[in-house]
């Protein structure tokens, strides 16, 4: 019975990276939330904490098993797992779903952020002067952040560099998009696609005996730009953890607070009724990026006309909903099991 659940556990905590990975590469939707509706937020935070001088130590001494038990390898691997195979799999699922579904997509996010809303807030119950004014806070951040311009793409390695640094926040901070953040950097086709893309295109050449990628600039460019952006967000990654479980550690509730801001702010992001505004260059044509999509500007927001495809929307809100308090009744069967 014990190795059944804890094969479950393990397929469970995969199931948990797959989401994460899936919420990272959507813009205005956050990993970090989804870690914190299935309940391993703060476990992620002080486990991520744990990759410190102590911890390269003993892997550097050889000592692999106390690193792996020193930096709860069990969980941080199979969490990280999932995130990789969802960035190769269900984040092309969702990637064509929003090419041809995107209201209905959009719907269940936007579900999906007011039920853990509700789940967060549900057991803060230090509410005070404070934590109301960081709430508020959060949500301005929040709300500003969905208005702004993207930038151009800019390929230069310490820009790249900075933005693995910050795409990682959506993982660490929940409700702050890492992926809607690198669109107005002006970089998320650049490195959520085209590099991703080129690593997968590698990858294949290799399988089939195909060495020419050496002879082909713009893919080791490519190349190049992903290393140094991964390289970014494990820095981020660490960094962030380290941050934020001293925070969470001296100023919880203030920071919970800020957290439901963030979230609530993120709502504008996600709203589904809106239409995209794209680029234009000086004759009027779309600007293209190099996958030949045109390349986004912002969002402009409406109110519904009461119709059926409105009504399908409400339906896929209130199934986002469902989903996260499925997600949260399943946490506390888990357990009270354990």
């Amino acid at each position: 019975m014990e190795s059944t659940r804890t094969l479950a556990d393990k397929i469970f905590l995969i199931l948990k990276g797959l989401g994460m990975g899936a919420a990272n590469k959507v813009p205005g939707v956050s990993g970090g939330v989804v870690a914190f509706v299935a309940g391993f937020y703060e476990e992620f935070i002080y486990s991520l904490k744990k990759v410190n001088s102590k911890a390269f130590k003993l892997l550097f001494n050889g000592r692999f098993k106390s690193f792996y038990r020193y930096i709860n390898g069990r969980f941080l691997g199979l969490l990280f797992f999932g995130m990789i195979v969802s960035y190769f799999s269900v984040s092309k699922v969702l990637d064509y779903l929003l090419k041809h579904y995107e209201l209905y997509v959009w719907s269940v996010f936007f579900g999906m952020i007011i039920g853990s809303i509700y789940y967060i807030n549900k057991d803060f119950k230090d509410w005070n002067y404070r934590t109301y004014i960081t709430l508020a806070v959060g949500i301005l951040i929040g709300i500003s952040i969905s208005f702004l311009n993207p930038a151009k793409e800019n390929d230069n390695l310490w820009f790249v560099f900075f933005c693995g640094i910050i795409s990682v926040s959506g993982m660490t901070l929940p409700g702050f998009s890492g992926s809607f953040i690198l669109i107005l950097l002006g970089n998320y086709v650049l490195l959520l696609v085209d590099s991703v893309n080129a690593l997968y295109d590698t990858f294949s050449n290799i399988f089939s005996g195909d060495f020419s990628l050496i002879n082909n600039p713009e893919r080791i460019r490519m190349l190049k730009v992903l290393g140094v952006f991964t390289l970014g967000s494990v820095t981020g990654l660490v960094t962030f953890s380290h941050l934020l479980s001293y925070i969470l550690k001296h100023y919880k509730s203030i920071t919970l607070s800020a957290i439901i801001g963030f979230i609530i702010g993120s709502l504008g992001v996600v709203w589904p009724w809106k239409k995209t505004i794209f680029k234009l260059n000086e004759s009027g044509g779309f600007i293209l990026d190099s996958t030949g999509e045109k390349v986004i500007k912002n969002y402009k927001r409406f109110i519904p006309e009461l119709n059926t495809e409105t009504y399908y929307a409400v339906g896929f809100i209130l199934l986002g909903i469902l989903i996260v308090l499925a997600l949260e009744w399943y946490g506390q069967k888990t357990r009270k099991v354990k």
